[in-house]
C-alpha cells in the first residue's frame, strides 16, 4: 500500500526530508507521493517516518488506489535500493 497525503496537508516540510525511498515531492498545492517509491518505509522502518513526523492526524493516510501487500512492497523495496 503506498501512503497518499491528503488536503489536509500544510506543507510543513517535515516529511519530504525523512523519506527514506526520495517519494515525496512538492505537488501544486501541497506535497504528494509517488507511489512508484512508497515502500511505507519497508526496508528502513517499523512504521511509516511521514507518518510519525506529520503534526496533522490523519493527513497521510494508505491511498485506496494502490493497495500493495507487504511482499509487492518488499519488492519494490528490492528494486529501489539493489545490494552492492
Amino acid at each position: 500500500m503506498a501512503l497518499l497525503i491528503t488536503k489536509r496537508c500544510i506543507n510543513c516540510d517535515m516529511c519530504e526530508p525523512e523519506c527514506p525511498n526520495e517519494a515525496i515531492s512538492m505537488g501544486d498545492e501541497f506535497y504528494e507521493i509517488d507511489t512508484d517509491r512508497c515502500t511505507e518505509c519497508i526496508g528502513h522502518y517499523d512504521t511509516p517516518t511521514c507518518q510519525q513526523v506529520c503534526p496533522i492526524d490523519n493527513t497521510i493516510i494508505t491511498d485506496p488506489l494502490h493497495i500493495e501487500s507487504n511482499d509487492q512492497l518488499w519488492e519494490k523495496f528490492v528494486v529501489l535500493h539493489p545490494a552492492g
